[in-house]
């Protein structure tokens, strides 16, 4: 059976968290392989409401491993915390559920102090974070001073680690203006902290190749959103790390071979949150009902979304540079009772045509999408499980996304719920 890689084809918030959920039930491992605990997931099971910022989707299904791979960042007190909420929601997380890769790097209290410090002095130039220390801890691994889970098994090699660190950001607080970093308190925290992190610690490469031998079936999730690649996102308004399919094997330690499908998750429509360019957003009474049906508000910030018509151009883009196999179209019922839609088709710059989006900011600043209208619907499509549940505008509408984009729709979503679902294709199937 094919292994399974999910990524978002859009800027994020696209409904991966349902789809995982979904697929989870068919999966034997879920790995999530990039992010931190910026990324928000939201579960709806049974009516019940599950929020994940780090854990995998996947945790919420008995009998399931969920892996944190080597890709993410790690903040563990984040981790803990979010362990406790599960907890109190029925979830039992241990050791025969949970692994984290060992190599995993850990976002420390100094890499939240660092975000804030940069954002709070960029003023107009911010770009957007959350604050959570994602971007310096992901700093902090290239730049080979970052502290990582193993490194908490060994009091010398992790005071060896705290030298090279803290010289680091002791000369950047300065600059910024803020005090040195008290060592004596990092370092009670990070021991304080070793004894319940290190028993889901694990060769996290090592035993995915294992599973992977004896016929398991992985599912390996991604956060954000292609558009917020660090390499291929709308730069600097992007996220630190790789978001694209290709990072599910170098943030788990498995090889390029073991990725069998790419399944890219879209909205049916386009959201962003945070700073950055969007061709396509909408500042009218369009806009805002499609962030009121939507509910568009950030799972972990709280933050209101951008909103605006689905891009073609950019899905297209996406899903060539991830590979992807097939798409799953979420959110489709939230357009229900919108007379006219609007999907771009193309942009214009200066005059010139263009079929994607240019790498230069001068020239994403002065695109003018190019729009081509749809009749819309006015029956509801909001927890439909088959094609002949649809209205034909909405069928149309679906048909019109896959020319647009060059890619089939393998799964469609039309409500939070799981079961809500049109399978076309079955991702894991060889």
């Amino acid at each position: 059976m094919a292994n399974v890689v999910v990524v978002g084809a859009q800027w994020g918030d696209e409904g991966k968290g349902k789809i995982v959920d979904w697929l989870s039930e068919r999966a034997d491992v879920i790995a999530r392989f990039q992010g931190g605990h910026n990324a928000g997931h939201t579960l709806v099971i049974g009516g019940k409401v599950f929020k994940l910022s780090l854990l995998p989707s996947g945790i919420v299904r008995a009998g399931k491993l969920a892996v944190i791979g080597n890709g993410v960042v790690l903040d563990p007190w984040a981790l803990f915390t979010e362990i406790d909420k599960l907890a109190a929601q029925g979830v039992a997380i241990s050791t025969d559920n949970l692994m984290i890769a060992e190599n995993t790097p850990l976002i420390l209290p100094l890499h939240q102090d660092l975000d804030k410090l940069r954002e709070d002095a960029a003023g107009k130039a911010k770009i957007g974070t959350t604050g959570r220390g994602i971007g310096p801890a992901y700093e902090d691994k290239v730049g080979r001073r970052v502290i990582r889970v193993a490194d908490l098994a060994d009091r010398d090699t992790l005071e060896a680690r705290l030298d090279r660190l803290l010289a680091h950001h002791d000369a950047l607080r300065q600059g910024l203006g803020a005090t040195p970093i008290d060592r004596a308190e990092l370092t009670e925290k990070l021991l304080e902290i070793a004894p319940k992190l290190l028993p889901y610690a694990a060769p996290v490469w090592k035993v995915l190749g294992e599973m992977r031998r004896a016929g398991k079936r992985i599912l390996f999730e991604g956060a954000q959103g292609s558009l917020l690649d660090i390499d291929f996102g709308t730069y600097p308004y992007v996220t630190s790390s790789t978001t694209m399919s290709g990072m599910a094997a170098t943030g788990t330690g498995l090889g390029p071979s073991a990725i069998g499908f790419v399944l890219g998750i879209v909205k049916a429509y386009t959201t962003r949150v945070g700073e950055g360019p969007f061709p396509t957003e909408l500042l009218d009474e369009d806009g805002q009902r499609l962030g009121e049906r939507g509910h568009e508000f950030g799972t972990v910030t709280g933050r209101k979304r951008r909103c605006g018509w689905f891009d073609a151009v950019l899905v297209r883009q996406t899903c060539a540079i991830s590979g992807v196999n097939g798409i799953a179209l979420t959110k489709l019922d939230v357009l229900d009772g919108f007379k006219t839609l609007k999907i771009c088709v193309g942009y214009e710059i200066d005059g010139v045509r263009y079929d994607y989006l240019p790498t230069a900011a001068a020239l994403q600043a002065r695109v003018v999408p190019i729009y081509e209208e749809m009749d819309g619907w006015s029956e509801s499509t909001q927890g439909a499980r088959s094609w002949a549940e649809l209205p034909a505008a909405a069928i149309k509408y679906v048909r019109r996304i896959e020319e647009l984009i060059q890619c089939p729709v393998a799964m469609l979503s039309t409500s939070p719920e799981r079961d809500d679902t049109i399978l076309v294709t079955d991702p894991f199937a060889d």
